[in-house]
Order: structure tokens, then C-alpha cells, then sequence
């Protein structure tokens, strides 16, 4: 049976690596051609092409971008309509995530914080639009269970997130009938790069809040995100947690 996302358009923002570059692996396996958006992994990104372009040629185009820009976000959407002529679905991944000490918070870190998780992803939406009301797309937002469940010291993230939450609701409403608007709430899926979150004690202290008692994979993102974009037509305005039901344990 032919894939829903056969020879569809999606851009991924931050889509280089990590959770990212599954959520590209998975779409592409299904069919789909990528714009691939990275700000600073050149690398990674360029490896993700030639991986995924091996499997078929001419299927993944890069971008790359400051989401902090406004004019990057147009100029993103652009690159997909020129390399690909079309855009049917955006994913909007790409985050900063660090701690913000009440007391200590910047406006250089509220700027960042905000700017990635929730200014980003409205105006690319807004970018791709008209597009995406076309081709009756669709868009999946990546926000967080800490949305919900805010971790100490992390204030300006969480409301960041929280936001991400209420647009993907306002945009649900503000795009149908012709684009559908989801998101994505993951769990423990990969531990953070920073020293901080190196301790073991406090990662299995992490891992025992969640009723399956472990980490999940990226691909466990991946494929909620590809069951949203292909296989929930009726399904627009919601928030999927992904968490080991880390939500309901804590």
C-alpha cells in the first residue's frame, strides 16, 4: 500500500540530528522528499543527506537558517518551494533548552528560548500558509511534557513550550478546514549534552517517575510524528504525549 506521504514535501526544522534527523529518517523511509533546516550542524546535516539521498536520489535538499531571524523563516519556506515546487507539511523542532535561574534570567536568554520554541515556529507557519492550505497539508509542532510538568529552574523553557501548546490549538482553529495542526509532547527520549545532566543517580531517579520504567528511543518520536502527519485525517488541535506515562506517575 502506497504511503500517505509518497512523494509529499515536508520541511523539519532542526532536523540535522537527535530526535531531528529520526523524525527525518522515519518520514523519508516513508516516502517523503525533505527540506532539511540546521543552523550550526553543517556536518550533520550534510551526512543525513548523503544517507538518506543513497536511498533516493534528489530527496533531501538542505537549508540553513537563524530561526531567531524572522526573515530566515520565509526565506526557509522559499527554499522548499524552490528546490521541490511544493510544501505539504511542516515540522517544527528545532529548540533551545537551557536552565534560566529565577533571579539570574536574561532578556539574551529569553530572546533564545522563546525565539526557538515559540516565535520560530508561528512565523513559519505563517510563512507556509498559503502553501499548506493548497496542498491541504499539515503542521506537527514539537513541544514538551514540561509544558505541563515544569522543572525548577527552567521557567522561561516552560513557558516557551506552554505557548507552543496554546499556538498549535489557535492555529488548529485559525488553519482548518484545509491544514490540520498537532504536536508532539515527548518524555526522557535523549538526555541533554550539558555536565549537569550526567549524573546517573539523578537520571534514574528520572526513569523511575515514568511507568514504563525507562528512556524512550528517538524513533519513538519519529513515528508519532509520521502517524499525524499520514494516518490521523481527523485528528487536528491535539497534543500527543510520548512519555512512558511519565505524565500520569509523577
Amino acid at each position: 500500500m502506497e504511503s500517505a506521504l509518497q512523494d509529499k514535501v515536508v520541511l523539519v526544522t532542526g532536523g540535522a540530528k537527535r530526535v531531528g534527523a529520526a523524525i527525518c529518517r522515519r518520514l523519508h523511509a516513508a516516502g517523503a522528499c525533505l527540506l532539511v533546516h540546521y543552523r550550526a550542524s553543517a556536518l550533520e546535516a550534510r551526512a543525513l543527506q548523503v544517507e538518506l539521498n543513497a536511498h533516493r536520489a534528489d530527496s533531501v535538499a538542505l537549508a540553513q537558517g537563524d530561526l531567531l531571524k524572522i526573515a530566515s523563516c520565509a526565506q526557509i519556506v522559499k527554499a522548499a518551494l524552490k528546490q521541490f515546487g511544493r510544501l505539504d507539511a511542516l515540522v517544527n523542532n528545532a529548540s533551545s533548552f537551557f536552565p534560566t535561574v529565577l533571579g539570574e534570567i536574561t532578556e539574551q536568554a529569553w530572546d533564545d528560548l522563546v525565539g526557538t520554541n515559540l516565535k520560530a515556529p508561528l512565523f513559519l507557519a505563517q510563512a507556509a500558509a498559503p502553501e499548506l492550505r493548497k496542498r491541504h497539508g499539515c503542521i506537527v509542532n514539537l513541544t514538551d511534557i514540561h509544558a505541563e510538568l515544569p522543572m525548577r529552574n527552567h521557567a522561561v523553557y516552560t513557558a516557551a513550550k506552554g505557548g507552543l501548546a496554546a499556538l498549535t490549538r489557535a492555529l488548529a482553529r485559525d488553519l482548518g478546514p484545509e491544514v490540520r495542526v498537532n504536536a508532539v509532547a515527548p518524555g526522557t527520549i535523549l538526555w541533554p549534552d550539558e555536565e549537569a545532566w550526567r549524573d546517573e543517580v539523578a537520571r534514574q531517579r528520572i526513569i523511575n517517575q515514568s511507568a514504563l520504567k525507562r528512556v524512550g528511543d528517538p524513533d519513538d518520536i519519529a513515528k508519532a510524528v509520521k502517524f499525524l502527519l499520514a494516518d490521523a485525517p481527523y485528528v487536528t488541535g491535539q497534543v500527543l504525549t510520548v512519555d512512558g506515562g511519565r505524565s500520569v506517575s509523577l
